[in-house]
């Protein structure tokens, strides 16, 4: 497996990442411990996660799938082999389990989920600490439009890089990264670091795949120049690129089933554009699933793609796509789906 540079740091991560997002909802911790298993007899060392975890999030379930990671931690004595991620969640009205509703980039706040999400994963340090979604008004989980709010209520970036300074030299955060963020957020931490001296972020976890290819204007290059590059997430658009749900169907154990809330890949297009990306599988003799995750790992701004799996036999999958390169014909052919439906799942 290809190991590639996490931003500008010493640490090398592998290009697949194991997802945790299913473990304490539709995962049980024995599943977990399979697949983590897996995952490192495989060669993964680079394992994200998020204090909000399982998904969909929820009190009985929030910091769930930390516990569970911490719980392997404990029962492995393996941590100095894992390269661990973990997230802040960013503030929103729908999440009033997690700190009231209120949580913000500021001290109070990160001290908490930082402290919090530690105890939880039994660990002294986090290897990278990222911001979920942006602490501001602007466009993320699929929102379009940019629709300016006057009275927001925003941290600046200045004192959320302070506090994160604090804790990379207190050794409790190795490096930060951010998510679900635009060309502007990342440039805005990029400066305001290189002004204060404050901790560069290495990263950008944000959705990319054959469906939502937005990651390709702007931030893009911004990755590839500045060294900071993409975590793909959701590669495979929650299971739509495996084509499981073309045809009316809606397996029965599947998470777009479960979660009709989830709807970014489940619109006309991405529909019409799924069964076109299944042809170009089948006419060249490819598992669509590994298909779609060569892809997204050949981009030359991409640190790593994460894989999230419901059972053992998706996992084995996702790890089979490490054989798996795309030639010029199979390119060519995605590329003609892609313009016929550029990014319907933004």
């Amino acid at each position: 497996m290809r190991m590639n540079p996490l931003g500008h740091t010493d640490l090398t991560v592998t290009e697949l990442c194991l997802g945790t997002m299913t473990w304490g909802q539709q995962n049980t911790q024995a599943e977990a411990f399979e697949q983590l298993d897996a995952a490192m007899d495989a060669g993964i060392n680079f394992i994200d996660t998020a204090e909000m975890y399982s998904v969909p999030t929820q009190a009985p379930t929030y910091g769930s799938t930390e516990t569970i990671i911490g719980n392997w931690f404990a029962a492995r004595k393996n941590r100095s082999k894992v390269i661990l991620a973990t997230k802040i969640c960013g503030p929103g009205a729908w999440l009033p389990h997690i700190r009231n509703a209120e949580t913000r980039f500021n001290r109070h706040h990160i001290t908490e989920a930082l402290h919090g999400s530690l105890k939880r994963l039994q660990t002294d340090t986090i290897d990278l600490y990222q911001l979920h979604w942006p602490d501001r008004t602007t466009n993320f989980f699929g929102r379009l439009g940019f629709k300016p709010k006057e009275d927001e209520l925003i941290t600046p970036v200045e004192e959320t890089l302070a506090v994160l300074d604090d804790f990379v030299k207190a050794g409790k955060i190795r490096h930060i990264g951010v998510s679900n963020e635009t060309p502007w957020g990342v440039m805005k931490f990029l400066q305001v670091a290189e002004q204060r001296g404050w901790p560069r972020i290495v990263s950008v976890q944000n959705p990319y795949s054959l469906l939502n290819r937005s990651y390709e204007v702007g931030l893009a290059e911004v990755s590839y120049r500045e060294k900071v590059g993409l975590l793909a997430y959701s590669p495979l658009a929650f299971g739509m690129l495996s084509g499981k749900y073309l045809g009316g169907q809606w397996p029965e154990t599947a998470r777009l089933t479960l979660f009709k809330q989830f709807s970014r890949y489940t619109n006309p297009q991405a529909f019409a554009a799924t069964e076109l990306y299944i042809k170009v599988a089948q006419k060249h003799g490819l598992d669509p699933c590994q298909m779609a995750l060569a892809f997204v790992r050949a981009q030359p701004y991409v640190t790593a793609t994460i894989i999230g799996a419901t059972s053992m036999d998706q996992l084995r999958t996702n790890l089979g796509s490490l054989n798996v390169t795309l030639s010029k014909e199979v390119l060519k052919d995605l590329e003609e789906v892609h313009v016929l439906h550029p990014s319907p799942a933004p």
